[in-house]
């Protein structure tokens, strides 16, 4: 998708065939909807006062106004002006984008992003008008056959209604956008495909694409001997009960014009005659559950809904998108990309509960429950990330039940054993409109985790699950800054409108464009 700005002065001169001006509620006109209303003669107050109040998540169509070039002028209800704010404008521009798909335009402009908010700036509202429409143009149909495939989005170009003044910052706006809606169509996209496709080798492939496809990205992906010779006995216990064989992946971005720390940059040694020392930062390193199946294994998950486990691994989608949207806005800040994945299938080689395992830090893990295996992936991550010495590390995971029971669909659970990090992320949350709450990680809770056979246990009962298991990560994660991401309730939705939902991929590449 492509993306412009208009800087027109006389709004209704503007050529489009959809053009999208805010109201508020009780038919409070924004200024381009004055500036229209005052084109057209009263006609958008009389559609106002006639059929349209301004009500958040409502729109009214109007065609062929008078003096108007536009084909179609798309009222778009803003709900109150007193706490308009930067989620209700993200809803409005979604609002907008989705109209434009159903009414099959290929281009469109929106005027959406001049109504003031009382948390946002132009640069962040233009940034949610292009992730809002790059979203809409989302299409699965990569197992569908040939009768079941539907036109994909005809929508491909979307420009927004700024002043001249203003163009500068709603183009980097618009660039964070795209680059954020991409990694989360890509997101998506591996989240949606079934676990006969998307399989650990399947991510380890895509990964290596994605390096194919931006210069400042390099992809390993480590094998089953690499993982033994690296001592990742937890992370192995869980893959013996599948026949797939596991992988991990490591992606590496390195800014635009460094070079590896203490290297040497050779562009910049060439322009100054002599060698270019480049210090790199450290980098910040994201860790993502990929369990592209899970039955439980052998403390198997009842059948109802077990079809939704092909969304165990999009906590690896989600760093995956991310690493494409890193490369893609060329970011100054170095970041690491880790994705264990594996399947968790019950077996005659499975885990059975009371095993005991050794992860790569040494420490040993008594497995009660074999469905919590992803704490059982992630803790060797974990340990392979300080080899990185990285500023801080996030791990991303659907990994309890109990965080959706606590928190439902609306936030992420957040648990970090860092105040400063915690508010960053939360920040980054609240801007991209992808929210977290955070959660306690007291030591008290440790208690829970204790075993009479090994350092600690895979589980710590049921009072508190998802604050028990971030315990557990915790004491992997020791060496640097840390948080963990429980999206269990926020990766995808269920029942008739069952897809991946892209997030965190917004949290995540706001957090990682806050520190450049």
């Amino acid at each position: 998708m492509e993306f412009s700005t208009h800087t027109t002065s006389t709004l209704h001169t503007l050529k489009t065939p959809a053009l999208a001006i805010g109201v508020f509620d009780d038919s409070v006109l924004t200024d381009a909807a004055k500036a229209l209303d005052d084109v057209t003669q009263g006609a958008i107050k009389d559609a106002c006062k006639d059929e349209f109040t301004g009500a958040k998540g409502t729109h009214l169509v109007l065609r062929n106004l008078p003096g108007v070039s536009a084909q179609r002028v798309i009222l778009i209800g803003l709900g109150k002006q007193d706490s308009y704010n930067a989620k209700a404008h993200a809803a409005a521009e979604q609002a907008f984008a989705g109209y434009c798909v159903k009414a099959k335009v290929t281009e469109a402009v929106s005027a959406l992003a001049g109504a003031e908010c009382k948390d946002s700036t132009l640069q962040q509202r233009a940034q949610a008008l292009a992730t809002a429409a790059t979203q809409s143009t989302y299409h699965y149909d990569a197992t569908l056959g040939k009768a079941s495939k539907k036109p994909a989005p005809k929508l491909n170009h979307m420009g927004i209604w700024v002043p001249r003044a203003d163009s500068a910052e709603a183009k980097r706006g618009l660039a964070a956008g795209q680059a954020i809606g991409n990694g989360m169509l890509l997101a998506r996209q591996l989240g949606d495909l079934p676990g006969n496709v998307c399989t650990p080798t399947y991510l380890g492939e895509t990964a290596k694409k994605l390096a194919k496809a931006h210069k400042t990205l390099k992809t390993d992906v480590l094998g089953q001997k690499e993982l033994e010779t690296l001592g990742m006995g937890s992370f192995l216990s869980v893959a013996k009960g599948s026949d797939q064989p596991p992988v991990f992946i490591v992606i590496k971005y390195t800014p635009p014009g460094t070079a590896a720390k203490g290297g040497t940059d050779k562009a910049a040694a060439e322009k100054g005659g002599k060698a270019a020392r480049i210090k790199s930062k450290a980098p910040l390193v994201l860790v993502g559950k990929g369990i592209t199946f899970d039955s439980g294994g052998i403390s198997i998950k009842p059948g109802a809904g077990m079809d939704e486990m092909k969304y165990d691994m999009c906590g690896a989608a989600s760093v995956i998108g991310t690493m494409q949207a890193v490369a893609e806005l060329g970011l100054d800040q170095p970041v690491i990309g880790l994705v264990p994945a594996c399947e968790n299938l019950p077996s005659g080689r499975a885990n059975k509960p009371g095993d005991v395992v050794t992860s790569m830090s040494g420490q040993t893990i008594e497995i009660l429950n074999t469905d919590a295996e992803g704490r059982l992936i992630l803790c060797d991550a974990l340990t392979y990330a300080e080899r990185f010495k990285p500023a801080a590390v996030v791990d991303i995971a659907t990994l309890t039940g109990a965080c959706v029971v606590a928190l439902g669909h609306i936030n992420t659970g957040l648990f970090s054993t860092d105040d400063a990090l915690a508010a960053q992320l939360l920040a980054a949350g609240k801007q991209a409109g992808d929210t977290a709450w955070r959660m306690p990680l007291d030591d008290d809770y440790q208690e829970q985790l204790k075993s009479n056979f090994a350092d600690m246990a895979n589980i710590g009962g049921m009072p508190a699950g998802s604050v028990t298991a971030a315990c557990f990560l915790s004491r992997f994660a020791k060496a640097y800054r840390w948080a963990h991401l429980d999206i269990a309730g926020t990766a995808w939705r269920s029942g008739k409108d069952k897809g991946a939902s892209g997030r965190p991929v917004p949290l995540l590449v706001q957090f990682l464009m806050n520190q450049g």
